[in-house]
């Protein structure tokens, strides 16, 4: 029985990604069907690790590329600390090899101003497809799309930058 207690949480950045509309891009986790959440059962924004000394803006557009091909992408607001997420008891010690408790993310506001035709859900080198499928969702929904321990965060990162959606 691994400890939760006394594991770190995993450094992530996380992207809401904004449209002209005021609309937040989510993607449909591309699981596969042992994952822990459910295979193709959720939605979430972009999101990934921040490497071992890498700047958190740089990281998060690194995760938007790799996740959506998105690059024209103009950030404009970050969060202004971390914001954290426990794993349900039953994911620690299963979830990235048993090594965190969870995540501690810090979230960027971005502006697309591309075309949609930007967005290319495919895998990258190095880089397994995160998402099956994407869509553009109001910030009042955000948190029911996401897996249920995932929901605080998200009403966070809105409550934080969700006026750069107006």
């Amino acid at each position: 029985m691994t400890d939760k207690e006394r594991l770190p949480y995993r450094p992530c950045v996380g992207i809401m990604l904004l449209n002209r509309g005021g609309l937040a891009f989510v993607g449909r986790r591309a699981d596969s069907s042992d994952a822990p959440e459910g295979a193709g059962t959720w939605w979430q924004m972009p999101q990934g690790g921040l490497d071992e000394g890498e700047d958190p803006e740089t990281a998060a557009r690194r995760e938007l590329a790799e996740e959506t091909g998105v690059r024209s992408a103009r950030f404009v607001a970050r969060t202004r600390d971390w914001l954290a997420y426990d794993l349900p008891n039953a994911l620690v010690g299963v979830a990235w090899e048993g090594r965190y408790r969870g995540q501690k993310q810090i979230w960027f506001a971005a502006r697309f101003e591309g075309a949609e035709s930007e967005i290319d859900l495919g895998p990258r080198e190095g880089h397994e497809q995160e998402f099956d499928a994407w869509r553009w969702a109001t910030l009042e929904e955000l948190p029911s799309l996401v897996v249920p321990f995932k929901r605080k965060v998200y009403r966070r990162v809105i409550e934080e930058l969700g006026a750069h959606a107006r």
